[in-house]
């Protein structure tokens, strides 16, 4: 515990100095207001012992300068003076003051104000502490929530090309969705939506849907079979979803002609095959488990075919919708939406929502609500035009120090920077998640020095947090290159990201032994990247993209 005595009579000062010290307390001496702030600007001090009347500053002027450079931190001024009227005492709580004692000192009072005053300040620097941790660990979840919003809107941004062939609806209980529906057609024609549910709702369901979007547009745009398209995502999520994460699933494909569906469905609710009028043709039970539970060997391909004819609908929903409850906690259910599909001619998503938020009396959603409708038309092959790419090559090095490592988010700002070159901001979503993972781990991992493994214990994300917090607040040298290079010749973007850090291992000899290091994310990176490799030192990384 430190004390600054500030008072202008040297004898005061020594007499101070000497009791105070003989209870253990660091002390440190001012003469008057000017000289104290001084000392507060360069040394930590717990307790001010202020006189009332010195030259130069009085403790009148200088106690609400004490306090404003003390900000948001309880740092007691007790007045010490020899005045005895009224109006000098509230005069001295009016400019800051905290508390006050008579001259000549009892050093029994002294004692008993001084640790009365230390214990509030221990507590008002717990709870600053608390809340800087709290206000980062809302800073870092904002910043990913911005991320995320990101590439998940960039994997939905095709949606708007199809709303003949269908229309939906997404209602998010919370900032993020854990249904999502995605929208593509082949190179044949064909049309296909997923409408996919994430265990729970939220922000760590919606991570689910990154990889799960760039597989379904990959393997659409191949042309593959519904079936083909659910392997590969239940061969990629039960690996790089945790073991209580998993996705329920209708993955649909609209024949070209417009008179075939197939179907595979896997944990959802029914689907139902609907005409104009809502009645109910046939209905379409779950036949698998959902994606992401079963291992390859065990996964089961079986689909569902439809022969159909134009005007039928095909409706999807998931669980939120059936299950929501009104104020007697009954459930909406299977047989009141079939009742509601019926209640109007061709009707539409917004209507079903609609019922369904007046069934549960307006009150606070419970679940993600998504549904869908299909309608069975006729369509034609897409014919799109090349992607024209720039043909001058181009280079980007950009040093970031300590400053911008604490307080500024440069990869947007990159990202925005790339989209400018021809034919880049095709691929705006991809790049900006592999610099945000490869930039995110120089920080976490190289120049923090932080261990993931954190993260598998109980609360091991707010510990993380808090950690990481700490680290940014005490970082004092620190540096992070990025470089990266547009090869136009081989339509390839390469990006190296390259931190001071000590690195995590002497070297790296096995690919096992990276994606043991580095866990799941980079192998979310190794499906988006065309090359990662890692220097002997470990503390930079190479990403070669592919724009082709």
């Amino acid at each position: 515990m430190r004390v600054l005595v500030v008072d202008d009579q040297p004898l005061n000062c020594i007499l101070l100095k000497t009791m105070l010290e003989q209870q253990q307390y660091e002390v440190a001496i001012a003469n008057n207001g000017a000289q104290a702030l001084d000392v507060l600007r360069q040394e930590n001090i717990d307790i001010v012992l202020l006189d009332v009347i010195m030259p130069v500053m009085d403790g009148f002027e200088a106690a609400p300068k004490i306090k404003e450079l003390a900000g948001d931190v309880y740092l007691p001024v007790i007045f010490i003076t020899t005045l005895e009227d009224h109006n000098s005492f509230e005069k001295c709580l009016a400019v800051g003051g905290d508390d006050f004692i008579h001259k000549p000192f009892d050093k029994v009072i002294l004692s008993a104000k001084i640790r009365a005053h230390a214990r509030t300040r221990r507590l008002s620097q717990e709870a600053n502490q608390q809340k800087k941790q709290l206000e980062y660990h809302y800073n870092q979840i904002e910043r990913e929530h911005e991320i995320v919003e990101h590439i998940f809107s960039n994997a939905l941004d095709q949606s708007s090309q199809y709303q003949q062939y269908c229309d939906y609806h997404l209602s998010p209980a919370s900032m993020f969705n854990g249904d999502m529906f995605l929208m593509a057609k082949s190179p044949m024609g064909g049309f296909y939506c997923l409408l996919g549910d994430f265990t729970g709702h939220g922000l760590a369901a919606a991570v689910g849907a990154l990889p799960a979007s760039r597989i379904f547009y990959a393997m659409v745009s191949k042309g593959m079979a519904v079936n083909d398209i659910a392997y590969e995502l239940n061969q990629v999520l039960s690996s790089l979803l945790p073991g209580n994460m998993f996705c329920a699933a209708a993955i649909v494909e609209l024949s070209e002609s417009g008179k075939s569906l197939s179907v595979w469905l896997g944990g959802l609710p029914d689907l139902y095959l609907i005409d104009e009028n809502g009645n109910v043709i046939k209905t379409l039970e779950s036949q698998h488990m959902a994606l992401g539970i079963l291992d390859s060997d065990e996964f089961e391909r079986n689909t569902i075919h439809l022969e159909v004819d134009t005007g039928k609908r095909l409706v999807m929903a998931t669980d939120g919708i059936i299950e929501t409850e009104n104020s007697q906690g009954e459930m909406l259910g299977e047989e009141r939406l079939k009742q509601v599909l019926k209640s109007t001619t061709h009707i539409s998503t917004e209507q079903i929502v609609s019922y369904t938020q007046r069934f549960s009396e307006h009150s606070a959603q419970q679940d993600d609500l998504s549904i869908a409708i299909i309608n069975c038309l006729p369509s034609k092959v897409i014919s799109k035009a090349p992607i024209e790419y720039s043909s001058l090559p181009f280079e980007l090095k950009v040093n970031i120090e300590q400053t911008n490592i604490i307080s500024a988010d440069p990869v947007l700002e990159l990202v925005d920077v790339l989209s400018k070159i021809k034919g880049i901001s095709e691929h705006r979503s991809n790049i900006f998640l592999l610099l945000s993972e490869a930039y995110n781990n120089a920080v976490d991992h190289g120049v923090l020095g932080l261990d993931s493994s954190i993260k598998n214990k109980e609360d091991g994300f707010l510990e993380f947090y808090q950690l990481r917090a700490k680290a940014l607040a005490n970082l004092q040298q620190a540096l992070i290159v990025i470089h990266v290079q547009y090869v136009p010749a081989e339509h390839t973007l390469s990006f190296s990201v390259r931190d001071s850090g000590k690195g995590f291992r002497p070297k790296i000899k096995r690919d096992s032994d990276l994606k043991q290091e580095h866990g799941r994310g980079l192998s979310l990176l190794n499906e988006i990247a065309q090359q990662i490799r890692f220097n002997n030192e470990g503390n930079e990384v190479t990403i070669v993209y592919s724009l082709l």
